[in-house]
């Protein structure tokens, strides 16, 4: 028997979700499918986009040549830029996009004898995270080295929040007012707008977003926001599903797993899944996390080991081997599982292997 633990990617959905962030944003979007698509799987999710998508975003350049020696011929753009000349090559070769967001990359550059006007350069800037980019003070000169360097065709002006996905917080106007002011009298094209940019705070919209998080249907906004903004609707694109392969009966008293942390307080029938955290399913998940069996609610009970887990079936006296568990998907919110395990859906989605993907929708 086959184990019965798998993925089930929607390619529907997410081409649907990625059309609602281009329409919220009313300008073009790159689709970011860094970290093998959010675990979604990049090649597969770009051939899905590649009729509907403007462009596409990853991090690093070997994700963009698997991209491109898989047929995708849209516009791709690095966001970590290159970290060595054959990247700058290769980025030529390939026409690839980079960004640049310190000075020792426009100095590689200035130094490389590459084609004129063969490589199109996204100018970070740091508006106010202080992760990456250049200084507000800095841009201008920036701007200007990058524009006298022969192997430049365009410099398109980005920055990236560090808070938007809290609505109510002042930080991410400040960052968009700081940008706009150090950027004014530049020419360029301009994207400012993350997943929560777009969902959030229209005055973000400029020429390009760059949704991540959003296109697999997890969206980055506390709970109480997509309340009150129900056209938001995203839907899941990743079903993490699995079976019941073993029941048993705990009789009062009796502990579960392993360090004993459920103790039945009356008889409870278990039933064994074939899945664990070292397919990615969070190994701090408590008892109590939401599971669906067979379409009904349920819960985790005991702890999640590496290949198994436990969940409840004493209130499904018609479940049993065999039956169907779904660990996230359409009935089981990503980010509830993520909040009762302490972490980011990210993380979650980014974490699945060992797993087969099976897509549909395609």
């Amino acid at each position: 028997m086959t184990r019965p633990t798998r993925a089930l990617i929607d390619l529907a959905a997410l081409r649907q979700n990625y059309l609602i962030a281009r329409h919220i944003h009313q300008g073009r979007a790159l689709a970011v499918v860094k970290a093998n698509a959010y675990g979604h799987g990049a090649i597969q999710c770009a051939q899905a986009l590649s009729g509907t998508a403007d462009g596409f975003a990853v991090a690093l350049m070997s994700e963009a040549l698997e991209l491109r020696q898989a047929g995708i011929t849209l516009p791709i753009l690095v966001l970590e830029g290159c970290f060595d000349v054959q990247e700058l090559e290769d980025a030529c070769i390939n026409h690839i996009w980079v960004a640049v967001h310190q000075a020792s990359q426009i100095n590689m550059l200035a130094d490389c004898n590459l084609p004129p006007a063969s490589l199109h350069v996204w100018l970070k800037v740091d508006s106010g995270m202080h992760r990456a980019g250049f200084a507000l003070s800095a841009v201008s000169e920036a701007h200007a080295r990058l524009a006298a360097c022969p192997a430049v065709a365009s410099i398109t002006l980005m920055s990236h929040f560090a808070r938007a996905d809290e609505p109510t917080e002042s930080a991410t106007d400040q960052q968009i007012k700081a940008f706009e002011h150090a950027t004014q009298h530049l020419p360029g094209a301009r994207s400012l707008s993350n997943s929560a940019g777009v969902l959030a705070w229209p005055s973000a919209n400029k020429d390009w977003a760059r949704p991540g998080i959003l296109l697999y249907g997890a969206n980055p906004l506390p709970a109480s926001y997509i309340e009150q903004h129900p056209h938001h609707t995203l839907l899941p694109v990743m079903c993490l599903e699995s079976k019941v392969f073993a029941v048993k009966t705990l009789q009062p008293g009796e502990a579960l797993g392993y360090g004993g942390t459920f103790i039945a307080e009356h008889p409870t029938r278990v039933g064994l899944v074939a899945i664990g955290y070292a397919d990615g399913y969070p190994r701090s998940a408590p008892t109590g996390t939401p599971v669906a069996i067979d379409g009904q609610p349920s819960r985790v009970v005991g702890r999640v080991s590496m290949d198994m887990l436990n969940v409840d079936l004493t209130a499904l006296p018609e479940a049993g081997i065999g039956s169907r568990v779904e660990l996230w998907g359409r009935q089981i919110d990503i980010n509830t599982v993520a909040q009762r395990a302490n972490t980011i859906a990210y993380e979650l989605l980014c974490n699945v292997k060992r797993v087969q993907r099976v897509y549909i929708g395609k």
